[in-house]
């Protein structure tokens, strides 16, 4: 039996990097150097340049290649690293259908840059087709998906818009940060390039910043690694043995993380004092159905919103499992707060229209036991309560 004929789970331990094969080690070995002895005038050896190719960050590619099912992987120096370079497929004149609620850096970088430079775009709600095809000009060369989008949760139909798409002749990006190859496979689903923030569940300890792509077809393996060596935005070898590291327990990590999510979402959504719950995970999502059909599961993001700024900030004071910061995807929970935090650089109005107001938050799911979540949740909204209770009151 190859490793290619194992389960997911299994060959995230068992693929082509699991023994090196120089000393038999069962960790990736680091190759620090940044230059290789030729041993040849006529013929270079495969490596040359730390910029160009180095072992440890290969197996890296080769291993999320290999998870996502694509042809070639390519390791960055960030997650929006991946993304620009990705964007650099596009020349000036070309333009891009994006999801309307997407990371504040994917927006900055389109309106701020990419603009300068002649790429036009169009914000869509991507989860209402039609609008989709209204938003198509002649020039359009890619579609760009976030789903679940960040940080209102929205599933967008991976299959329909990969057909969109290539009627058109143009590509799909889909950022899969949040659900990972364990339980969403965009390629599968017709997708061109796979982007992730690999600091988020890739790597899942708040401990490396790192972007990687993946892309299903050998002229776009040249095209993005061309651009990989020539932009240079490449992962230093110890960040890839971290994201190696983290991607082991990839699957357990995520599966109880979500477990907890699914637990934690029903909870906000019975609660007097939440306005609303963005998950996909909960029956009452617009885009339950979608989401069964093409991933495996809702993942461990939730967003919700209070009634207020200040009923916000006083469960923010007053919560204390998890950690205030932004980043998603870690052992431990992170609350974020989108407004300031992941979406600070889109203006407050576009943010408004989006439907991210001043009282959602986002919550990715660690690994603590979900009661004691829950527990801390409860005494954070009694004091939210009391503050009310006590306003209401004159007092």
């Amino acid at each position: 039996m190859s490793h290619e004929e194992y389960t997911f789970e299994t060959r995230l331990l068992h693929n082509q990097h699991k023994v090196d094969p120089t000393t038999g080690a069962v960790s990736v070995p680091i190759q620090h150097a940044s230059t290789f002895h030729q041993f040849d005038f006529d013929q270079f050896g495969k490596y040359d340049y730390g910029r160009s190719l180095n072992p440890t960050r290969e197996a890296l590619e080769d291993v999320i290649a290999e998870l996502e099912g694509g042809v070639k992987g390519f390791a960055f120096s960030s997650g929006m690293a991946a993304i620009s370079t990705a964007f650099l497929l596009l020349s000036a004149g070309d333009h891009i259908v994006i999801t309307e609620d997407v990371y504040g850096g994917t927006f900055r970088m389109v309106t701020q840059v990419l603009s300068r430079f002649g790429i036009e775009h169009t914000f869509v709600d991507l989860t209402h087709l039609d609008e989709v095809k209204q938003a198509i000009q002649p020039n359009t060369k890619a579609f760009y998906v976030e789903t679940p989008s960040n940080p209102l949760m929205k599933v967008t139909d991976i299959e329909a818009i990969s057909r969109l798409a290539t009627e058109i002749g143009a590509l799909t990006f889909v950022d899969n940060t949040f659900l990972t190859p364990s339980h969403q496979k965009p390629l599968e689903l017709g997708a061109d390039v796979v982007l992730h923030s690999a600091t988020k569940f890739l790597s899942g300890h708040s401990d490396v910043v790192a972007g990687l792509a993946v892309v299903k077809d050998e002229n776009l393996a040249k095209r993005l690694g061309f651009l990989q060596n020539g932009f240079g935005a490449i992962l230093g070898v110890q960040d890839a043995w971290l994201v190696l590291r983290g991607i082991k327990t990839l699957h357990v990590r995520l599966e109880q993380s979500q477990k907890s999510a699914i637990k934690l979402a029903e909870f906000l959504d019975e609660h007097p004092l939440v306005k609303k719950v963005h998950y996909p995970g909960l029956e009452s999502h617009p885009q339950y159905h979608i989401q069964n059909k093409q991933a495996a599961g809702p993942g461990a993001v939730l967003s919700f919103e209070l009634e207020s700024e200040d009923a916000l900030r006083t469960f923010l004071a007053n919560v204390e499992i998890p950690v205030f910061a932004v980043s998603l995807g870690a052992v431990e929970s992170i609350l974020s707060y989108p407004a300031k935090m992941s979406h600070a650089a889109m203006p407050q109005e576009e943010r408004e229209k989006r439907g991210i107001t001043n009282s959602l938050v986002r919550l990715s799911v660690g690994l603590e036991n979900p009661d004691d979540l829950i527990k801390d949740f409860s005494q954070a909204f009694e004091k939210v309560n009391r503050i009310q209770l006590v306003f209401e009151r004159g007092e």
